[in-house]
This record gives C-alpha cells, sequence and structure tokens, in this order.
C-alpha cells in the first residue's frame, strides 16, 4: 500500500476488498503485504471489519494475532529502516506512550505495518514469524518479512502420491 497517503490506502484496502467479497465465500483467501499502517489504523480496521467504508466492512482475520505460537514476537515493530533492532529515543517513548495511555496489550498487539490477514474456516495458521535475517548487518529490506505456516484439513489437500519404485 501507498507509503505517504493514508487516503490511497483506504481507496486500495476498498478496492481490494471488493476483490476479495467477489470471491466464493468458502474459497480461503491469504491476503499479505506491506499495509504501510497499523492495524489500528482506518485502513487496518476495515479491512478487519471493525469499521466501514462507503458502507462495506472487510472480515479478515490477523494471523499474527490467531496464530498459536509466535517467534520473534518481541519485534513488535515490522519496519526497521535498514537498522534493524535498534530504537532510538524517538522510537522508545512512542512505544511507552502507546503502552502507559493506550492499555497497550503486549501478547495481542503489535505495531506492525507488514501483515498476513486471511479468510475462511479451512485455514488456521499455527506458526507466524518476523524473520530478521540479515548478513553482516546488511537486511535485504527495510521492513521485517512476517512469515505464517497455516494447516488445512484434509478435505482441501492434493492427494498425496506414493512414490513409484
Amino acid at each position: 500500500m501507498d507509503h505517504n497517503s493514508s487516503h490511497a490506502r483506504r481507496r486500495g484496502a476498498l478496492l481490494t476488498w471488493q476483490h476479495i467479497d467477489s470471491l466464493p465465500s468458502n474459497l480461503p483467501v491469504v491476503y499479505c503485504g506491506g499495509f504501510n499502517a497499523l492495524k489500528e489504523s482506518r485502513m487496518g480496521r476495515f479491512l478487519l471489519g471493525r469499521s466501514q467504508e462507503h458502507g462495506l466492512s472487510g472480515n479478515l482475520n490477523d494471523a499474527w494475532v490467531s496464530c498459536a505460537q509466535r517467534r520473534n514476537a518481541h519485534l513488535v515493530h515490522t519496519y526497521h529502516g535498514f537498522h534493524g533492532r535498534k530504537w532510538g529515543t524517538k522510537e522508545f517513548l512512542k512505544m511507552l506512550f502507546r503502552a502507559f495511555f493506550l492499555c497497550w496489550d503486549w501478547h495481542n498487539q503489535d505495531l506492525h505495518v507488514d501483515w498476513i490477514l486471511f479468510r475462511g474456516s479451512s485455514l488456521s495458521p499455527f506458526l507466524c514469524e518476523i524473520m530478521d535475517d540479515n548478513v553482516a548487518g546488511q537486511y535485504p529490506s527495510d521492513h521485517y518479512p512476517v512469515c505464517c505456516q497455516f494447516t488445512l484439513p484434509r478435505s482441501v489437500r492434493p492427494e498425496e502420491v506414493e512414490p513409484s519404485p
């Protein structure tokens, strides 16, 4: 999503949601990427079904919150500007503000701008990870990638084929 304009992000979310909503309701959908906004933003609340845009409301689930196991959960930011885990005074004060004044729940909320959203009762996230890999302090992106593993019921998995001798 656009990194400068919240209006453009909201319009992009609306267009994307309209497409997802046009798909068969029993079709599992995974929608992921760099949303460049917090899940408590207007766009995030819309996609998660907590607000409306033009009379519509999304109904996606957040894989990070829904999964049973999380790796690197201490990385509450997915944007790091190629600096890794280093926090300046400004970032630390923003974190304290959120923690004290917004009753921030460390286990269920985050400051991720990169998300994995999904729809469908057949999808079940069991492991999410924020990947902070680097080589000699060089990161492949200014955002940490978010990865999620889902389980599918056997009824939607391809049939396993026995290897031939």
